[in-house]
């Protein structure tokens, strides 16, 4: 094993580890909601603040940001750095608007008085919610800044050992955002 093997076998060793503590963080968080979910203090509960249509394209719009960074992946596998890029720069749209919607849900609750200071179960839903979306923007700059070394410098097996990382955590969020449009909004429709 050379000295590069090692290296990468570190990283892919050390993210995993990083994506392992953020599941124990995203189960705490679930499991916060999973209590809370009723404590609404006479104020309003998930059935009352759940848009499922709206979340509906949230929800396209990160599954196929999905596709479209796994895409970038392949196609920095077979060294095409400008088609590689174009997928990122997909990927970077669909999550920014997932994001913008993101917010404006935010924002309209708490113009309707459904804000986290509101209720322990709207304090839970928007942590949970928030914490995601953090992650989702932190996934946005890693990927702004992944495009820029790949236009400067060009794909190498260092870079799309770093683009594998990042469509890994990308993957991951929209596995979180499953779990998060399960339990919270399709529950509340029920």
């Amino acid at each position: 094993m050379n000295h590069n093997d090692h290296t990468t076998g570190k990283v892919t060793f050390g993210f995993w580890v990083y994506l392992m503590s953020d599941c124990v963080l995203f189960a705490a968080l679930f499991a916060t909601y999973a209590v809370l979910h009723t404590a609404t203090f006479g104020g309003l509960a998930a059935g009352d603040i759940v848009d499922l249509p709206y979340v509906l394209w949230e929800t396209l719009l990160l599954l196929a940001s999905s596709f479209t960074v796994g895409l970038a992946l392949l196609l920095s596998y077979k060294g095409k750095k400008g088609a590689t890029l174009i997928a990122l720069a997909a990927t970077l749209v669909l999550g920014l608007g997932f994001l913008a919607l993101e917010v404006n849900e935010f924002v309209h609750l708490i113009e309707e008085g459904a804000g986290p200071d509101r209720s322990a179960f709207l304090s839970s839903f928007f942590t949970l919610l928030g914490v995601h979306g953090a992650h989702v923007a932190g996934g946005v700059l890693w990927m702004l800044v992944l495009m820029a070394h790949v236009a400067a410098r060009g794909l190498s097996a260092g870079t799309t050992r770093k683009l594998a990382c990042l469509a890994l955590f990308w993957h991951f969020l929209d596995i979180i955002w499953i779990f998060i449009f399960t339990f919270v909004y399709l529950f509340a429709t029920i």
